[in-house]
């Protein structure tokens, strides 16, 4: 007889091996698949907010990520040349530190974390097809492991957490709402030798060069270089001399690198479309980013991954469950995705124009440097813990100035 699952998980990376392992730990009989084996890379941000460490440790997992040697970051710093903003987020269910895991580390522990929990999971296995019935509603799927012959697998919910890409996404035609055409592309490696403690972000927006280090696994730092989207196809000609030329914006940072040594090849995309698509329909749901995509320049995809797999995972609970009807349980969790997501999107997609910021974002700068907690505010935007809304609330942008002696814009 032909097994069927309460749910069936096409990704097994960040957005759906936590769905798995929440599932699994519910009681519910799950199916992961990932074409990928693990431990692999991706490409990635490699970086968790404190909401995302918060997760982990709710989920039991922090320890494992903290004894692979990632080192944990406790502060974030934004230089934007003529100043720089360096503070500490506020905690968020006590977790006030981020981690930078390389994601052979990261995922590896995902995926062993939603095994541990009872989910079925295959790797090396290829999604073919997603099967439907007359009525058009997801019933499963058709793939194959390496090697191996196809076999159809059937389920109540078939989950797309297979990235920007998302296969699942393109079989049901998820509608895409609140698109902004890619406005940068980037390139990373890894150094040694270039010791940080800081998520540390450069801004020269003036010459249209950002970028970022980040402390990750073995000693090493990532370093992400963000230009814009239009000068790829030109800059991909001599990568590492466009490259290491924007350190030069940055005399303190480019005499710090020149003394590391790169470690990797560089890796890089032009491919970082800005959208939401609708994130459930009949038989199936997408978590991750195949219902959620940005611009990487925030760093904000893991943790809204994990965020997003919380409440899909208690959603389908709900429905598996009989609590809540499935329609009325994903609409919820459409909404309340969001209703998060969507400052920070916005604040990602300005970010990621790399343009000098309006006179009245360069007020509110310059009045920030003069007040530490305010700098945390602003730190903790960024970070995951404070609202945006919150933060730039006319009459907190008020006091911020008032306390600056600055005129509000």
């Amino acid at each position: 007889m032909t097994t069927v699952y309460d749910a069936i998980v096409v990704g097994a990376r960040c957005g759906g091996s936590p769905t798995a392992m929440l599932l699994a730990r519910s009681g519910h009989r799950v199916l992961l698949v990932d074409k990928a084996t693990f431990p692999s890379d991706t490409m990635s941000t490699h970086f968790i907010h404190p909401p995302g460490v918060a997760a982990l440790a709710r989920w039991g997992l922090l320890d494992a990520l903290a004894a692979t040697g990632c080192p944990p970051v406790g502060t974030y710093s934004f230089d934007f040349g003529p100043l720089t903003l360096a503070g500490s987020p506020r905690p968020v269910d006590g977790h006030a530190t981020a981690y930078g895991p390389r994601r052979t580390v990261l995922d590896a522990l995902l995926v062993e974390a939603a095994a541990a929990a009872g989910a079925e999971v295959r790797q090396g296995f290829t999604v073919e097809q997603v099967l439907f019935d007359d009525d058009g509603r997801v019933t499963g799927i058709r793939g194959h492991a390496r090697g191996g012959a196809t076999v159809t697998e059937r389920a109540r919910v078939v989950i797309g957490a297979d990235g920007k890409h998302s296969l699942v996404a393109k079989a049901v035609r998820a509608e895409r709402y609140h698109e902004v055409a890619p406005l940068q592309s980037g390139y990373y490696a890894y150094w040694s030798g270039l010791p940080t403690d800081a998520f540390s972000l450069y801004d020269r927006a003036e010459h249209r060069r950002g970028w970022g280090a980040i402390p990750t696994n073995d000693g090493l730092t990532c370093v992400v270089m963000g230009w814009p989207q239009a000068e790829f196809k030109a800059n991909r000609k001599d990568v590492e001399g466009h490259y290491l030329r924007a350190f030069d914006l940055a005399p303190e940072f480019a005499e710090r690198i020149r003394g590391a040594t790169r470690e990797t090849r560089f890796v890089g995309t032009a491919d970082l479309p800005n959208f939401f698509r609708t994130p459930y329909g009949p038989g199936w749901a997408l978590v991750g980013d195949a219902g959620y995509h940005k611009d990487p320049i925030t760093a904000f995809g893991i943790s809204d991954a994990f965020r997003d797999a919380q409440a899909l995972a208690d959603a389908l609970d709900d429905v598996f469950s009989g609590r809540r009807a499935f329609g009325a349980a994903l609409a919820d969790y459409q909404r309340t995705r969001d209703e998060a997501s969507l400052p920070i999107y916005g604040l990602t997609c300005e970010f990621a124009k790399i343009e000098p910021p309006p006179p009245e974002m360069q007020a509110l700068f310059g009045a920030l440097a003069t007040q530490p907690a305010a700098i945390d505010d602003f730190v903790s935007v960024m970070a995951g813990t404070m609202a945006a809304p919150e933060f730039f609330a006319p009459d907190n942008v008020e006091r911020i100035m008032s306390a600056a002696a600055v005129p509000a814009g």
